[in-house]
């Protein structure tokens, strides 16, 4: 029962904290109070030795509250739950993104931008080559 708590509770984490690692403090913050899995001062420590490791502050700190919780699946299943819901997002705008290519009108505005991107490009390489 605990897996699937950590899972639900990681996943709403992921969804819904959007803008990176630090986004997921308030949810991790709340999920202390609601939880006891975890204390403010054991949040304070988990940001500053997530700060301090690679990756992702909100994977770190979901994989330490999942295997503090349930051994080395728990730390599995926790990080599994945070990443679900970016690999999904990706996977549905990836989709959606191919059948907007085909769309000749999307095509026609993609053309139309790719002269005004390299315009813009190189104005500004010259504003720096000048300032």
């Amino acid at each position: 029962m605990i897996l699937l708590r950590l899972y639900f509770e990681f996943f709403k984490t992921g969804l819904f904290a959007v803008g990176g690692g630090m986004a997921t403090i308030p949810f991790l913050y709340d999920l202390s109070d609601k939880t006891g899995w975890f204390t403010h001062n054991d949040l304070a420590n988990m940001i500053a030795v997530g700060e301090s490791t690679p990756g992702p502050i909100g994977v770190n700190m979901a994989t330490y509250v999942g295997s503090s919780q349930a051994g080395l699946l728990g730390g599995l299943v926790a990080t599994l739950a945070v990443i679900t819901p970016a690999f999904l997002i990706i996977l549905l705008v990836s989709t959606l993104m191919k059948t907007f290519l085909k769309n000749k009108y999307a095509q026609a505005v993609l053309g139309g931008l790719k002269p005004c991107v390299v315009g813009i490009v190189l104005a500004t390489g010259l504003y720096m080559l000048v300032n």
